[in-house]
């Protein structure tokens, strides 16, 4: 067994910092889970008419309503069996906004075929996208989002480009501080810039086989439709 990104990204896994190749290989069969923790130096949006699509994300912990600057976040990567019994990482990010925290909330599983990952969007997993995983020359990850699909009951549809999106991550990790980056664009094909965030933070490990997954990071509703 191995974890799901090895398996998606195959030998281009081994060209990743070995830093970001142990973050990466959290999963069932290393029985680690990760948790980030650290400051995003900026959250941002795009023009004014992307803030009620953000605001409606966020009653499902989609995407981010706010903007800041410096705002405290934790990003938990735990892995689990979902209903389907499909082998599940989280990446549960909450953002420490003035006013209250607010979360982005995705699951992660490997594709039927094995060649990328699925990301299900949200505490309902109504939205779904295929997400493409590749190393940089310099030992950084880069993911870059595919098809976006919405799902409710029988209602399985693709997302249109005119108000769909494409995401692009950049995650690397400086050997001289320590510690991650990550840089997140959200982007729409005709309107430019939707949302995004930069920072950075330190990872640490834990052992799931002794503290499992806590209450409230799974999702409401699980999606079986890959």
């Amino acid at each position: 067994m191995t974890s799901i990104f090895r398996a998606a990204m195959g030998a281009d896994f081994d060209r990743l910092h070995p830093q970001a190749q142990r973050r990466f290989s959290v999963g069932l069969a290393s029985g680690e889970a990760c948790t980030g923790r650290g400051v995003m130096d900026r959250i941002w949006h795009g023009g004014a008419f992307v803030k009620p699509f953000l605001a409606l994300g966020a009653t499902r912990n989609i995407l981010v309503p706010r903007e800041g600057r410096r705002v405290p976040f934790v990003i938990e990567n735990v892995p689990y069996t979902d209903n389907y019994g499909r082998e599940t990482v989280t990446f549960v990010r909450t953002f420490d906004l003035p006013g209250r925290p607010r979360r982005f909330d995705a699951q992660m599983v490997l594709s039927p075929q094995g060649d990328r990952v699925l990301d299900y969007l949200g505490t309902h997993q109504h939205l779904a996208t295929d997400l493409y995983f590749g190393a940089e020359p310099d030992g950084s990850l880069l993911i870059r989002s595919g098809e976006h699909r919405f799902r409710e009951g029988v209602l399985d549809v693709r997302v249109p480009e005119l108000i769909g999106a494409t995401a692009e991550v950049r995650e690397s990790y400086d050997d001289a501080a320590g510690r991650f980056r990550i840089q997140v664009r959200v982007m729409n094909r005709y309107f430019g810039p939707l949302f995004g965030y930069e920072g950075s933070f330190r990872a640490s490990y834990t052992d799931i086989r002794r503290c499992g997954v806590r209450p409230g990071l799974r999702p409401v509703r699980e999606e079986a439709r890959a």
